[in-house]
Parts: C-alpha cells; sequence; structure tokens
C-alpha cells in the first residue's frame, strides 16, 4: 500500500483528460512506468548471461504498470476506464494465445511421433558434403518454418549440423547464422510462420493470401548473405552415420490433420468472418478424437506387430514394443512453450498499459508522422535486432498508423527478418546458442552482421520494386 500510496502521490501531477482519458506521457507517473518497462526489457536482453527466463522481468512490469494506471485513474474518480482497457488488452492476447497454443501442440506431437528425427536421421544417412549440408539445411529452414514456426525449425535443422560436423565450429558457428536467416526469412511470408505475422494476420489488416506476396523478397533476404557464406565453406564430406528411425503410428495423418486446422482456421476469417482462433481450436478437437482413437486401438496395433516380430525373430522390436505408451494430447499441451507464451501476455500488457497513458500516439506521431513510414518501417525492422520484434510489431498495431497497404506489408517483413542482424535478435538465435554452445555465439554471428544487413536492405527493395502497386513510398 505504501508503494500504491507513492504511485498515487507521484502521479497527481498535471495531466490532461481527453474523452476521460488521461495523458500521462508528461507526468511522473508515466516516466516511471517507461523506467519499469526498459528495466525489464534490459533484463529480458541478459537472458543468455542471467540465465533468467524472460517471462518474469515482463510479467513483474506489467503488473506494476497497470497498478500504477489503476491507481492513477482512481484518485481522478474515473476507475471504470482502465477497466475496459485492460480487458481489450486481455482479449487480444486470449485470441493470440490459443491460437499459438493449438499450433505447438500440433508441433509437437509431430515431434513425438518422430517426423522430425526421421527427417533429421535422413539427412545424415544421405552423406551430404559440408556445403550441400550447408544449402540444405538452410533452404529446409525457409520452407518449414512458414507451416511450422521459426523457432522449431531452427533448433531441428542446427541438430543436424551439430551431429554431423563432429566439433567443426567454424563449420557449424556459419550454418546456425545460415539457418537462423533462413527461419526467420521463412517465417515472414506466412500467417504461422512467426508470432507477428499471427498477429498482422489476426488484426484483419493483411489477408492470408497476400501474405505469400512477400516470398520474394524474404529469399532475397535469405540468399545475400547465404551466397556470400557458401564460399567460406569448405567442399568436404563427412563421415556417413546411420539412425534408423521408425515412425510412430498416426505421425502423417497428424500431419494432415494440422493442414486440415490450418484450412479451417483460414475459412473461418475468410469465409465466415470469425476469428481464425475458432477453426484452430476446432482443430485441436480433431487431434484429441484423433488420438482417443490411437489410445482405443493400441493393443490391437500392438498385437499385430508382436506377431510379426516373433516371426521375424526381431527381439530388438520386441523390446520397442515393450515400452509404447498411448498418445495423449494434453503431455502435447503441457510442452508447449510457456515461457514464449508467457513473455508474450508481459509484453502485450507492458505495451498496452503504456498506450494506455499516451506514449504510442507520442511515437506514432514522431515515427508516422515527423517521418516517412517506409523510413519508420525500416527503422523499426533493424530496432528489432536489439528489440524484440513482438512487441515491435504489438506498438505499431496499436498505434495504427495510417499507411499505404504495402508500406503494412514492408513492417511485417522487417520486423521479421530485422531480427536476424544480431544472434540475439530472434527466438531462434538465442535458442541455438543454447543448443550449440560455444559454437555458435553472438560475436560469431557479429562477425557477418553486415552481409546480413546487405539482406536486409536487398530484401526491402525487392518488396517495393516488385510490389510498387501497394506501395506508395511518399503516402
Amino acid at each position: 500500500m505504501a508503494v500504491l500510496g507513492g504511485l498515487a502521490a507521484l502521479a497527481s501531477g498535471p495531466v490532461l483528460a481527453v474523452e476521460e482519458r488521461l495523458d500521462l506521457t508528461g507526468s511522473t507517473v508515466g516516466m516511471f512506468a517507461v523506467f519499469i518497462f526498459v528495466l525489464a526489457y534490459i533484463l529480458v536482453m541478459s537472458e543468455e548471461y542471467l540465465h533468467l527466463r524472460k517471462s518474469k522481468p515482463v510479467l513483474v512490469a506489467a503488473g506494476i504498470i497497470w497498478a500504477a494506471i489503476g491507481w492513477t485513474y482512481i484518485n481522478h474518480d474515473i476507475p471504470g476506464l482502465t477497466e475496459q482497457a485492460f480487458r481489450h488488452n486481455l482479449l487480444e492476447y486470449a485470441e493470440l494465445l490459443l491460437f499459438l497454443l493449438v499450433a505447438m501442440t500440433y508441433i509437437n506431437a509431430m515431434e513425438e511421433r518422430r517426423l522430425f528425427d526421421a527427417l533429421r536421421a535422413w539427412m545424415i544417412r544421405k552423406g551430404f558434403s559440408y556445403k550441400s549440408l550447408f544449402w540444405l539445411t538452410g533452404l529446409l529452414a525457409f520452407f518449414i518454418s512458414p507451416i511450422a514456426d521459426n523457432l522449431t525449425t531452427a533448433l531441428l535443422m542446427c541438430a543436424v549440423v551439430v551431429k554431423v560436423a563432429e566439433g567443426d565450429k567454424r563449420f557449424i558457428n556459419l550454418c546456425c547464422i545460415n539457418i537462423v536467416i533462413a527461419a526467420n526469412a521463412g517465417g515472414a511470408f506466412s500467417p504461422f510462420g512467426d508470432i507477428t505475422t499471427l498477429m498482422v494476420w489476426q488484426a484483419g489488416i493483411v489477408k492470408f493470401n497476400e501474405f505469400f506476396i512477400l516470398l520474394i523478397p524474404a529469399l532475397v533476404n535469405y540468399l545475400v548473405p547465404a551466397i556470400v557464406m557458401s564460399l567460406y565453406v569448405e567442399n568436404r564430406q563427412p563421415a556417413a552415420m546411420y539412425e534408423d528411425i521408425e515412425l510412430k503410428r498416426g505421425a502423417i495423418r497428424i500431419v494432415l490433420l494440422f493442414l486440415l486446422t490450418i484450412a479451417s482456421a483460414v475459412a473461418c476469417h475468410s469465409l465466415l468472418h470469425l476469428p481464425p482462433v475458432l477453426g484452430m481450436m476446432t482443430g485441436l478437437g480433431y487431434l484429441q478424437f484423433f488420438g482417443y482413437y490411437l489410445r482405443q486401438t493400441l493393443p490391437s496395433s500392438l498385437s499385430r506387430k508382436r506377431v510379426l516380430a516373433q516371426k521375424r525373430g526381431d527381439d530388438e522390436a520386441l523390446r520397442r514394443l515393450g515400452s509404447v505408451v498411448p498418445f495423449d494430447v494434453f503431455s502435447r499441451i503441457a510442452r508447449a512453450e510457456w515461457d514464449t507464451l508467457l513473455f508474450f501476455y508481459g509484453v502485450v500488457m507492458c505495451v498496452g498499459g503504456l498506450g494506455f497513458m499516451g506514449y504510442l500516439a507520442l511515437v506514432s506521431d514522431l515515427l508516422y508522422t515527423g517521418w516517412n513510414a517506409t523510413y519508420a518501417n525500416i527503422a523499426l525492422g533493424l530496432l528489432s535486432a536489439v528489440v524484440d520484434n513482438i512487441p515491435v510489431m504489438f506498438a505499431v498495431l496499436s498505434m495504427e498508423p495510417d499507411m499505404s497497404h504495402g508500406n503494412w506489408l514492408l513492417i511485417t517483413l522487417t520486423a521479421g527478418v530485422g531480427g536476424s542482424l544480431l544472434s540475439i535478435g530472434s527466438a531462434a538465435g538465442v535458442a541455438l546458442m543454447g543448443q550449440a554452445r560455444g559454437m555458435y555465439t553472438f560475436f560469431g554471428h557479429l562477425k557477418w552482421t553486415p552481409v546480413i544487413l546487405l539482406g536486409y536492405i536487398a530484401s526491402i527493395l525487392a518488396h517495393i520494386w516488385l510490389n510498387a502497386a501497394s506501395f506508395q513510398i511518399y503516402g
């Protein structure tokens, strides 16, 4: 109570009421909120060194910022407005949370059915050269991330590289940089590739099919640095390794159900004008029914396989069959990336709170009125290399700047690929620093930042040139 009383005293400075909403940008309580958000974000960016999960500081910061807002409004006898504003932000988060939760559940289900292990084993078994592996992992990262997500895709490709390269730090570092760029670029032209593209689609600003306009600019963003880096990859052959991976029952059918779920989400949004999350939650029902089918038919399936294994005299197969456990959808939900989901909550609430205070209107006026919208979007993309692209995109969506459709596609592109400039600029980069610890590093990535920046600039120019019809540089 002492803290809240202090905040009330801080908030007692002059504020302007406009339609009952207080402009707190010039008040001490507003500056206090900005300080709390900056402090929280410094802790987020220091995650690698502090080993403090990124969700923790933003969750606390969101609570403090909204407590400050609530106490300030109580002291001005308008408490109802803050509750409405908070609930509005909470609804936006809830829709995205459920959408992401279903997508993560499907990805985890495919992983549990050993689909990704089978892909990795195939790549290793083929005995590709280092140069071939560099291009194959990059291209697969680019084309898988639009369907899965950039984080899962990057981790899968990194696992292949680390296993094949046998401790070759230089090659692993180059491959990891290539994978991060490819995964982020691939996620930029699909509503499912990144949280930021999903936010833009759910906001109704860009239609589902319009994201694919960004395919060629995203490909340019990946290919420019990849071509340069490939010149430094030795064309030698690693020792071939053999790993026998058998897909679990229902793996392919789960992939088909995921595609059906995506189609349901698109149909809800495009045909029925309902939120896409309705289609995704219905898709979770598909997976639950299929999980029920797998559990009910497991005994008969095991009996059939045991008979076949006994006829062959395959003791290893009999041992594997003895350790089979039923498929459980809820265990897949539990394995969702909850730190990311909670971090997303904290960011949405922090940025929403600062917007409610009036800061987003201030920044919007500075960037989109004081500057040309194109330059503002390019600058925000560069900012996303340091600040996570989620708050950058949420801030832009909250500002609702008046700009052309081409510029909305531009900020979608730049926020998605700008994080590739630094290893800490995207979830994929941070995750790979942990997975390939000591081999893929911040400074190893920084060495190639000028080349990655060339790809960033080339992708922007490609978008402006190819999509000129929807792009008004001075509008």
